[in-house]
């Protein structure tokens, strides 16, 4: 083989690398903005979030109230991101349910209850479970009749959240949707303007999926 044709192969080879990766890139990005249309649209339930509806970055985070890995990004993580991002502008924060266990689903039902639609109240109200997640597990009703009892629900009206079919059916319709469409199967899971990450991060790691987003 002669070195001009040996120079021709090569550059061929090259060409084809090289449109194989923009191919395989272009189908990444397409995934990715598929992904991030189907988790940027609430289901069953309306979607408790803070920071602006027009922020560059939107992160949906799936979460269970007795999962220890969320309730550690929830007191670790979460506040370092909401003072640097979401409280700037920078990031749109959702908070989705995905219920490990019928402890877990009836603190998410709580939180709706005592929120009665408004987020600030939501977020508040999955914050003081996640901070009394053991006494969640260990002494449930109670546990959640005094947080009830905070958003100055009576043992009653806690008792009828819990018991609200229609609520629990929609909790359900919404996790069935996550697993089925999103692929979700462990908590946490985020979704970063469509990009998926599985399990527990660092404010670090987080981070450095931002940033970059930012830039554009």
């Amino acid at each position: 083989m002669t070195v001009i044709r040996r120079i021709f192969v090569a550059v061929v080879a090259l060409g084809l690398l090289s449109a194989l990766s923009c191919a395989a890139s272009i189908d990444r990005a397409m995934a990715q903005s598929a992904d991030a249309a189907l988790a940027a649209q609430p289901v069953s339930l309306p979607d408790m979030a803070i920071g602006p509806a027009n922020a560059p970055v939107t992160i949906v985070e799936f979460s269970s109230l007795t999962c220890p890995h969320c309730a550690a990004f929830e007191q670790n993580v979460f506040p370092m991101l909401r003072s640097a991002y979401i409280d700037t502008g920078k990031v749109r924060f959702v908070s989705r349910e995905f219920p490990l266990d019928i402890k877990a689903a009836s603190g998410s039902m709580l939180a709706r209850c005592a929120a009665d639609g408004d987020a600030a109240k939501y977020f508040e109200a999955v914050d003081m479970l996640f901070k009394r997640q053991e006494d969640l597990l260990e002494n449930t009703l109670e546990t959640m009749n005094d947080i009830g009892k905070h958003f100055g629900m009576s043992e009653a009206a806690v008792a009828a959240c819990v018991k609200d079919q229609a609520l629990l059916d929609k909790l359900s319709a919404d996790q069935k949707f996550a697993f089925e469409r999103l692929k979700v199967d462990a908590t946490p899971y985020f979704f970063v303007n469509g990009a998926r990450l599985r399990g527990s991060l660092s404010f670090e790691e987080l981070e450095a999926k931002i940033k970059p987003l930012l830039k554009r």
